[in-house]
């Protein structure tokens, strides 16, 4: 049903057909199986997503967008109201009829049971419930809205060009369906990894999801001439890389990052921040991030960002609160604090 080489895109994220200049997916399906979801994951593929859009304002939209050199579009399309419904099968043949641009039609289903207990679950009414009376009013109020829902929705069934049934999925193994059929082979479908080097001394940052610590290694502050360098000047570099503790370390950094990152995106994980800490945040962290970026970059074939949130901050005025390295005292004190 699907064609995945018609959606492939090069490592910039754009189309990689020339002949097509903008990609459209229509999110539709059953209340309750995972419409939300899968416009949650083309968001992070790097679709520009809106949800509940009426179908009789999906041209100006799309008009909009073209305006505003918006490429890749995802559009949750509510057509549970009758009138929207009928505009349906019109807006998707105009949009085919418009030359370069991409098509995909993705419907969510599940079976009946399955949508009861994720309505039971989370204890929302069904957008087209009836009122019924009765002791079983509830249960029977929701299953009516399913089945008007699904008698309804099968016009739009039979134009979809991806159907995916989420009974038994969980969100990640839906996550992982839309990346499949929709991310392509580019980078915009892979989590988005960042190495973030900093100084503990100012606190470990909020975002790590991985957090290394490199204090071990021997500091370049205490070095003649480096300590107003920082990790991205050569000597600075030289003198730290210089060591086979720091090559030790980063063999196995490398390994185990290598080992973790496919499993954190089979699980549906968009983004991983792996903060490495030094003291001061200016010389080892520094050096080490942009080694251990290259060598996964080189590990995984991806773009690997790297920050140093500390590396600018002034080593004049703020070593004296540091403690010192024998004693356990801080600098200037004089004698040990107990």
């Amino acid at each position: 049903m699907t064609n995945d080489s018609s959606r492939a895109s090069d490592s910039n994220g754009q189309l990689a057909d020339p002949k097509i200049f903008e990609r459209i997916v229509i999110v539709s399906g059953m209340s309750g199986a995972g419409k939300s979801t899968a416009l949650h994951a083309l968001e992070d593929l790097g679709y520009f997503c809106i949800d509940t859009l009426p179908t009789t304002v999906i041209e100006p939209v799309l008009e909009a967008c073209r305006n505003a050199s918006v490429k890749w579009i995802a559009l949750g399309i509510d057509v549970r109201v009758r009138m929207f419904l009928e505009h349906f099968s019109s807006a998707l043949d105009l949009i085919q009829s418009t030359p370069n641009v991409d098509l995909s039609v993705l419907f969510l289903d599940a079976s009946d049971q399955t949508l009861l207990s994720r309505f039971s679950a989370t204890r929302r009414p069904h957008p087209l419930s009836t009122n019924v009376q009765g002791p079983d009013c509830g249960a029977m109020a929701l299953l009516d809205g399913i089945t008007s829902e699904r008698q309804r929705l099968a016009r739009v069934r039979v134009r979809a060009t991806d159907v995916i049934d989420t009974t038994g999925m969980t969100v990640h193994d839906l996550r992982r369906r839309v990346v499949e059929l929709l991310g392509g082979e580019t980078s915009r479908g892979r989590m988005r990894v960042r190495l973030l080097s900093f100084g503990f001394k100012y606190g470990p940052p909020i975002d790590a999801d991985l957090m290394l610590d490199v204090r071990f290694l021997p500091n370049p502050y205490f070095v003649e001439g480096l300590r107003q360098q920082t990790g991205l000047d050569e000597p600075v570099e030289t003198y730290v890389m210089g060591f086979p503790d720091t090559k030790a370390f980063l063999h196995r950094a490398q390994s185990l990052i290598s080992f973790c990152i496919p499993r954190y995106e089979r699980e549906g994980k968009a983004y991983l921040t792996i903060a490495v800490g030094c003291t001061g945040g200016r010389h080892r962290s520094v050096a080490t991030a942009v080694e251990l970026a290259r060598r996964l970059e080189e590990t995984l074939g991806t773009a690997i960002g790297v920050a140093h949130r500390d590396i600018h901050r002034d080593v004049s005025s703020d070593r004296a609160s540091e403690p010192d390295i024998i004693g356990g005292g801080v600098r200037g004190m004089g004698r040990a604090v107990r």
